[in-house]
This record gives structure tokens, sequence and C-alpha cells, in this order.
């Protein structure tokens, strides 16, 4: 199968593509020398590789620096998409599309509604999730009008090493190392409260395969463990883990305008399409995202 990975430079692209070699494709993947908001662009990309598979990964990643430029955020997240799916729809040979969206998009939930299924409305609370929800919707238009194989996948947290600052794990992970080289005693973070469904991006990416091969078009799909764990807790397993006698200091680091309190999702419909269950543990993961940091230079 010949996979186009959009964004295959990114933290979770390099994994993608490592892991579609792995399994027998041949794969392309495009960083920032395929504009997604450049339609002419990405209809160009696609004529010329052809894909039997296109994994739309590239896109604006934080949900916290979205609220500085929400007319970024949706022109690269929403139309972006659009331009990649229309691309793929205009091929001769059109391929199979995975669009990835985000839990984000289910917003500020009850707890009588969790865990959270594909069933439930969208409630998007920031410019980042909203952009994912238009995203979303033009896939499952041209799913209906194009006929065009697209499925959504919508994963929750995902960590692991490579990932970049800017993301909960990643951040603290890398606080937790600086204190280990500086001497420091206390691990600034900000909001301890939120709860989130996390998963390791080496699972992550076999959902995303399973999914081209075997979702139904014009559906979503869940990508979560189905646990969820408090952000505080997280940070004080985290210093647990790597031995390093830390105190923790919340309020410290700069918060979202609007933070949803729980993520936690059902991947009921995903495991039936597929038979995908996660396979790494937490702590695991943990583990390797500190020694990424560790293994990085200070400067990084």
């Amino acid at each position: 199968m010949r996979a186009l990975v959009t964004g295959g430079r990114g933290f979770v692209g390099r994994w993608l593509a490592a892991h579609l070699e792995k399994e027998g494709d041949d794969v392309v993947a495009t960083g920032e020398e395929v504009d997604v908001t450049d339609a002419a662009a990405v209809r160009r990309s696609f004529e010329e590789i052809r894909p039997d598979a296109v994994y739309h990964l590239a896109g604006w990643a934080a949900v916290g620096s979205s609220w500085a430029d929400p007319p970024g955020v949706f022109a690269v997240n929403a139309s972006g998409a659009v331009h990649v799916l229309d691309a793929a729809r205009r091929l001769d040979a059109p391929p199979r599309v995975l669009i990835i969206s985000s839990a984000e998009v289910y917003g500020r939930v009850q707890p009588d509604q969790l865990p959270l299924s594909e069933d439930l409305p969208a409630s998007p609370v920031s410019p980042y999730a909203s952009s994912k929800v238009a995203a979303e919707v033009a896939a499952r238009q041209f799913a209906a009008g194009f006929d065009l194989g697209v499925v959504i996948a919508r994963p929750f947290n995902h960590i692991g090493p490579g990932q970049g600052p800017g993301f909960v794990v990643s951040d603290l992970a890398k606080r937790i190392v600086e204190a280990e080289r500086s001497g420091a005693t206390t691990l600034a973070m900000g909001n301890p409260s939120p709860r989130r469904d996390l998963t390791d991006v080496r699972d992550v990416v076999r959902a995303y395969r399973l999914l081209v091969e075997r979702g139904d078009a014009g559906e979503t799909y869940n990508v979560c463990t189905g646990t969820d764990v408090l952000i505080g807790e997280l940070a004080q397993r985290m210093i647990d883990l790597s031995g390093v006698d830390l105190t923790l200091s919340t309020g410290s680091v700069e918060m979202r305008p609007i933070d949803v309190p729980v993520l936690r999702g059902d991947a009921t419909r995903l495991r039936r399409a597929t038979g995908w269950e996660p396979e790494i543990p937490l702590d695991e993961t943990l583990r390797d995202v500190l020694a990424f940091w560790r293994d990085a230079p200070p400067e990084a």
C-alpha cells in the first residue's frame, strides 16, 4: 500500500511512518514543503504521489496556543482538511483517507456522560476544538457527497518519547530533567485538577493503520484507553519514576482561558471494528519520555 502521511515530520507522523514501513507500506511523509492551506500545492502533491491511503496529520496541534490565533488554527485545521479531502476525491483512484480529529471536540462534559462515546454531541470550548469539529463535518460531507472513503479518528491525549514542549507530559518530563540537572527542589506546573485519558503514541499509530484498513467510511472512532488520570497525580508519578526529590508547585505556569475538567473515552467502537487494544503501560511510557528528555541536549 502506498501511504501518504501529511505532517509526517512531526511527533505522531514520525512514529506513524515507522509503523507503516514496519507493516510493509510504501510511505511518503510530507512536512512543511506541502502547505495544507494552499489548495493547489496539496493537489499537486496528491497527483504526484498517487496514494492508496492518506493519513492527514498535518495541522495545528496545541490547544493552548490556538487562543492566540483563532483564524490561523481554522486555516490550518479546517481549510487544510478540506484541501486534503478535495485533492483525494479528484484522483482517478481516490484513496482511503484518515482525518485526525481530537477528543477536545467533546468540551466540558458532565460526569454522567462519561465515558465519552462518539454519539455524544460535540461542544468545543477552544479555537482548536472548533477547528477540529469543522474538519469532521467536512469529512462526513465528502464521504456522503463524493463517496470518498473517509474515516475520522478522535484520539484522546497521546504521549510518548519525541513529543515536543507544549504538552503536559512532555513539559513535566522536561522540567523534571532540568531540575535533576540544576539541583532544583520544586517542580512548577499549571492546573493539576484536569483528568485525562492518556494513550502511548505507539499504540495510537497502530489504531490509525487499522482504521484505514477496517474503519467504515464516514464513521468516527475514539482512540483511547478508557481510563483517566488526574494531572496532579500524574506529575507526582513522574517524579517518583524519575527518582528526583521534588516538591510540586502548582499555579506557577500559564493556564488556558478555558480548561476541560475530564476527558475519558469509550473505545468500544474502535475495538469492535479493528480488534485494537492499547498494549503499552502508562509507567513504561512515562519512563520513555523521561529518558528522551535526559538524552536531549539541555537547550532543547
